[in-house]
């Protein structure tokens, strides 16, 4: 088939910059360079560091770039945005789906996979014969979302990250056939490298937790913060966060982080703020640990930090909260609800394993176990089978 990959108009791909769902994107253009499954096209925002990128060079996979940055794109841009107001998405995407638009027209595809931007096909739609394909990777097409019903009957096929996002999706149908859940997957081969020269700098007897995501309210990096301060008996229990500036941009909640900022100081002597890490070094600082702290406090849709302390063989401490549920199994996690007890709940989880390390070497190995089900070449196959049997 002739595909074409719209992508969300923010972060480049190859994903040069990072980000979760452009990681994802290289994942399974990867393996279509493998395998020659299908000609495909990629709609990304340019970057220069993609200029000399080993992906540039395959022969099935092309790639398109929309210029958003850079003088002369802000004064398109700018314009775009004074004749066109009240658009469904941000102008700065608008105008990338505007761009790629004049070229998609041109071209005759088969599908168009539209990268957790389903409102594209509100103007889409208009200007190509190909089949839509949405991948959600969070609740973008939900009976609260604006123009859901009109969004969802113009696509042909709608793949998520997990069955939570596919329940939304079929409260608005209750009788869909066209939502199909794609796990994600990760590259188990990077997480599998093990350093332990950055652990030989702490106490043999201390007890490492990990937090690796962003630091803002709906992660439950607050409530794991005091979930510590009830530990204080147990001076050798320290957290390591793993992510930007601990007090920087992380969020854009300025009462929060001041209320976390409070919390953080007087436990600063048993935390560990490694600020920004490189992707490809986080599997390093996770080997560190001892237990992975995953504590979302909102409906998590799939997060990857989930796969790639399975990937590590870290027991997890996480929550019931979205899609985490199908990511685990009792047998390498402890999983709990959030309510009012929340934090009490953590504590006495995190204790629990600090006093039992057999339980945890039973943890780690089934979560060694797990991850195998969550590779990046079984992630590429099930999604290019669902697009197959469109």
């Amino acid at each position: 088939m002739k595909i074409a990959i719209l992508t969300s108009g923010i972060l480049p791909v190859p994903a040069v910059l990072g980000g979760a769902v452009e990681n994802l994107i290289d994942f399974y253009l990867e393996y279509n360079n493998q395998h020659h499954l299908h000609d495909i096209t990629v709609y990304s925002v340019y970057h220069p560091d993609i200029k000399k990128h080993p992906a540039l060079q395959s022969g099935v996979n092309h790639y398109k770039y929309i210029k958003i940055n850079g003088w002369w794109a802000k004064v398109k841009k700018n314009i775009y945005h004074l004749l066109h107001k009240e658009e469904y998405y941000h102008y700065s995407i608008e105008y990338f789906l505007h761009e790629a638009i004049k070229d998609i027209c041109h071209q005759q595809y088969d599908v168009i996979v539209l990268e957790n931007r389903p409102a594209y096909a509100l103007k889409l739609k208009d200007f190509t014969n190909a089949k839509l394909v949405y991948h959600l990777h969070n609740e973008k097409l939900e009976s609260k979302a604006p123009k859901y019903e009109e969004i969802y009957e113009a696509a042909y096929r709608i793949l998520t990250v997990s069955n939570f996002i596919k329940s939304k999706v079929q409260a608005i149908n209750p009788q869909d056939s066209k939502t199909k859940t794609v796990y994600n997957g990760i590259d188990l081969n990077a997480f599998s490298k093990k350093n332990q020269t950055i652990r030989n700098e702490l106490n043999n007897d201390d007890f490492l937790l990990v937090y690796s995501g962003r630091v803002n309210r709906e992660k439950g990096i607050m409530e794991l913060l005091e979930a510590i301060d009830l530990l204080k008996e147990k001076p050798h229990i320290k957290l390591m966060v793993i992510g930007s500036s601990f007090f920087g941009n992380a969020t854009n909640d300025d009462k929060f982080m001041k209320e976390l900022k409070n919390k953080a100081t007087p436990l600063k002597d048993r935390i560990i703020f490694t600020g920004f890490i490189p992707y490809n070094e986080i599997p390093n600082y996770l080997s560190m640990a001892d237990v992975a702290v995953i504590p979302s406090v909102w409906d998590d849709p799939f997060p990857t930090t989930v796969l790639e302390a399975q990937a590590m063989g870290l027991p997890i401490i996480t929550t019931c909260r979205g899609g985490i549920p199908e990511e685990v199994t009792k047998e390498n996690a402890i999983i709990l609800d959030t309510n009012e007890h929340f934090v009490n709940k953590l504590a006495t989880a995190i204790l629990d394993l600090y006093e039992h390390p057999k339980q945890r070497k039973q943890m780690a190995a089934a979560s060694l176990e797990r991850s195998k089900f969550f590779d990046k070449e079984t992630y590429a196959k099930n999604f290019f089978e669902a697009l197959d049997s469109i």
